[in-house]
């Protein structure tokens, strides 16, 4: 906890602890997250800088507002209700508290909604980490137990190597639950699972425990899970090229033959037409063609699954 959220805990902290229920989503995203951040001490920082942020950009734009003197720029030439005359002559007074109440809730309300919606987008992600890098720690762990290492050191050993991404994540934590904690290695299990983003970390770890509960043979265990993953694996990779090359199909044929097309009737058009500034034209070029591109950009990133 830095200083700013000391701060931010301090002022708001108690009246925080009441909002565990109605914020429960949160709560649960910032486990799945694995973020160190105290769920109290989250969500005080989130409304003390939502209103921090709301503050200074309604100043701002206020003051902006008031010394441009925007609001007496809009003139309204239609039928004024009686009752509005008077205030037109208070329009700059009027126009810049507005303004500044609408940047304070706007910009008060973006800030907040992003603290709250961005443990989620973190466990989203640490979700498609973990079950991209899952069939390969699987295997490490197959590799492990067939040595004849105890399953606790195998959790031990996978927690120390990086390379395995977030799946190495869940596995210090099922490692700090017992050392730390000094639970045992089923309960640490069943924590850990209880608060992973990813539902098949989720299953693999509930098989381990339903495993070793019951004396049944772990290694064979992993074995079949290795197995099981890794064609899962290919499947997932096996559509995803699938779905690539039907995107790549739609962006030759939207944004590369269908703006070519636009863009020769266009300029067609504008020839016998006369018209020397041909807008429908510009904005193909200049709007259709780069949002268009940017869009199948992040469409394939959002589709692309984690190394």
């Amino acid at each position: 906890m830095n200083s700013y959220e000391r701060f931010c805990f301090n002022l708001l902290g108690e009246r925080m602890k009441e909002k565990r229920e109605p914020y429960s989503q949160l709560r649960n995203d910032l486990i799945s997250a694995r973020f160190r951040t105290q769920f109290e001490v989250y969500l005080s920082t989130a409304f003390v800088s939502a209103i921090i942020v709301g503050l200074s950009a309604a100043f701002v734009i206020g003051l902006i507002t008031w010394v441009l003197k925007l609001p007496t720029l809009i003139k309204y030439k239609g039928a004024v209700p009686a009752l509005l005359v008077p205030l037109s002559a208070n329009s700059l007074v009027i126009g810049t508290i507005a303004v500044t109440i609408f940047s304070l809730l706007v910009f008060g309300g973006i800030t907040y909604a992003a603290f709250i919606m961005y443990p989620g987008i973190e466990a989203s992600n640490r979700r498609r980490n973990i079950d991209a890098s899952l069939p390969y720690a699987i295997n490490y762990v197959t590799s492990m137990s067939t040595a004849g290492i105890t399953p606790a050191e195998i959790f031990r050993l996978l927690g120390d190597s990086p390379i395995y991404g977030e799946s190495s994540v869940e596995s210090r934590y099922i490692v700090r639950e017992i050392d730390i904690f000094g639970r045992d290695l089923i309960d640490a299990l069943r924590l850990v699972s209880a608060s992973t983003p990813s539902k098949r970390m989720k299953e693999f770890l509930q098989g381990a425990m339903a495993s070793i509960s019951s004396g049944g043979n772990l290694t064979e265990y992993f074995r079949t899970k290795a197995d099981q993953y890794a064609l899962e694996n290919r499947q997932t990779q096996k559509m995803f090229l699938e779905t690539l090359g039907l995107i790549a199909e739609s962006y030759v044929t939207a944004m590369v033959a269908g703006t070519l097309f636009l863009i020769i009737l266009q300029s067609i058009m504008s020839v016998l037409s006369g018209d020397n500034r041909p807008l429908f034209l510009y904005a193909i070029v200049y709007l259709m063609i780069p949002f268009g591109s940017a869009m199948f950009v992040i469409m394939i990133s959002s589709l692309t699954p984690e190394t």
